[in-house]
């Protein structure tokens, strides 16, 4: 691990939340000029930080605290009915982990992806370095769970092993087959993997309690979630702070 003294953290310049948009969002992030290790990482990690690319960030909104990292219980999980559905509509597809990296295939896929997701938005036509920038970087464990119908590449869940488990980074399938909830799938195999290797959790990242599109997260428990600089289960802080929107409790479970 790095040395603590060299490990400062800075706050970006505000700028509109993308999920919140009456607020400014602000993220506080490891110095980018000290090399990030694994055993950094596998600490920061902890403590509600994650990656994009090379760069390991948390949100620090000065008057907001309601991004909050969730992470599975892998242990726990058992598949609700939807799950066994999402997973026996997918039983024809073979799965495969292999190292994180660049490869024209994986590219193609991506940029289709992006380019329906994402029309008229910051990441429509990415690049493969926009790609690179992204999804990989030197020091991270990343690994890339392939999802192939006979030859054909259909999905690839990008996440991080970590001491403690895999950090889900981003998701990319084939645009025409949305049917098959296949970001729901990749999740789903990120549970087994980390079950198989006896580690706890798979991160899911940040969620926001009144943000429609992140309530998706809410549906795989247990869960525990950082809040106030202590991981505590999502019930135990649901209990502490019911939705301003209830309807979307149905979102997430339906």
């Amino acid at each position: 691990m790095k040395d603590q003294a060299n490990l400062h953290f800075y706050a970006s310049s505000p700028e509109s939340c993308g999920y919140l948009p009456d607020r400014d969002a602000v993220s506080a992030f490891a110095n980018p000029y000290v090399q990030m290790d694994m055993g950094t990482y596998n600490q920061l990690i902890q403590f509600g930080f994650r990656r994009s690319g090379g760069y390991v960030y948390r949100p620090h909104c000065p008057n907001c605290t309601e991004c909050i990292s969730l992470r599975i219980q892998a242990d726990g999980f058992n598949p609700s009915r939807n799950d066994r559905r999402t997973l026996n509509r997918n039983g024809d597809l073979f799965v495969d982990v292999k190292q994180g990296r660049y490869t024209p295939e994986y590219f193609d896929l991506y940029q289709r992806y992006i380019n329906q997701r994402h029309a008229g938005g910051s990441m429509e036509n990415p690049s493969p370095g926009d790609y690179r920038r992204f999804l990989l970087c030197a020091w991270a464990r990343t690994r890339f769970i392939e999802f192939r119908l006979g030859r054909d590449l259909v999905a690839v869940a990008v996440t991080d092993l970590t001491d403690t488990g895999y950090s889900a980074v981003y998701t990319f399938f084939e645009p025409e087959l949305a049917q098959r909830s296949l970001g729901h799938l990749a999740i789903l195999q990120q549970i087994e993997l980390a079950r198989e290797r006896q580690l706890p959790f798979v991160y899911l990242g940040y969620w926001i309690q009144d943000c429609a599109k992140m309530q998706y997260k809410m549906r795989y428990r247990p869960a525990q979630a950082f809040y106030q600089e202590q991981w505590i289960d999502l019930d135990t802080l649901l209990a502490q702070k019911p939705p301003a929107n209830p309807s979307q409790l149905e979102v997430a479970f339906s």
